[in-house]
Parts: structure tokens; C-alpha cells; sequence
């Protein structure tokens, strides 16, 4: 039986370059305290909610306007269980041009249904990408989805 990794698209009028420099500006779209580079192959980051979410992401791979790929070396999540539930798992967002315009498929490699964050975590990636990153890539200012 196959995994069900968690995943979703966008599309924007935009460049595919316009559009890989503002995936690559996290701080722009993802909410929460951000520390470290986030813009270069093998850069470290570290994404956290106090008490709620902490992650530490280094860029795998990184193809100019094509592919950035994420490895969370580190991750724990207060709200379940197993805390660690992200670690190992992969974040990919691949660019590619679809009917003259930008197509972002973003992937969260390893969140499955089995997991006990699913829910929560695709409900949050989901607002994540299809408003802030939307946003931030068509009108230059990323929205804040959790409140």
C-alpha cells in the first residue's frame, strides 16, 4: 500500500525565478521565529511556535527556479504523541510552468494520514502555501493564517 504524502499546488502569474526567490524568503511566509539562512543549498534553519513546534530544516537540494528540497534533521511538536513525528521527513517545492503560467507543487514527504499531526499539520500547510505564499508571491506580502 502506498504512503500518502501531504501535498498541494498553486499557480500565479509570476516568473518561475519571481517565484523560487520568494519560497526562499521564509521569513515572508512562514509565521513563527526563524533562525538562520534559508537560501542556499546545505543552509541550516530553524523554524518554532514556543511551546508549540520547533524544527530544524538544512536544504538538500536547491536548482534555481526549479527545486528546493528540505531535510527536517530535528523536530518537536508539543500538541502529540510521538514529538519527533517530522524528523526524517522531507519539504519539496517544485516550479514548473503550466499553460504560460507558474506552478508550485508543494510536497510534506513523510506527513501521512498515520500520522497524529496529519490533520493539524496539512490543515496548517494548506493555509501556508495556498494564502501566505500566495500572497507574498502576488502582491509582495505574505499573510498571517493563524490569527
Amino acid at each position: 500500500m502506498a504512503t500518502s504524502n501531504f501535498s498541494t499546488t498553486i499557480l500565479v502569474d509570476n516568473s518561475k525565478e519571481e517565484v523560487f526567490n520568494v519560497i526562499n524568503d521564509v521569513r515572508g511566509w512562514w509565521q513563527g521565529e526563524i533562525e538562520g539562512n534559508t537560501d542556499a543549498l546545505n543552509d541550516e534553519f530553524s523554524y518554532s511556535v514556543p511551546g508549540i513546534h520547533f524544527s530544524k530544516q538544512k536544504i538538500i537540494e536547491f536548482i534555481p527556479n526549479e527545486k528546493i528540497e528540505w531535510l527536517i534533521t530535528d523536530s518537536k511538536l508539543s500538541f502529540v504523541k510521538d514529538q519527533s513525528e517530522w524528523t526524517g521527513t522531507k519539504i519539496v517545492f517544485e516550479i514548473s510552468e503550466v499553460n504560460n503560467k507558474t506552478q508550485v507543487r508543494f510536497s510534506h514527504l513523510g506527513l501521512v494520514p498515520e500520522f497524529e499531526c496529519y490533520g493539524d499539520c496539512s490543515n496548517a500547510w494548506s493555509k501556508l502555501i495556498v494564502e501566505s505564499l500566495f500572497s507574498l508571491i502576488t502582491t509582495g506580502k505574505g499573510v498571517n493564517v493563524f490569527g
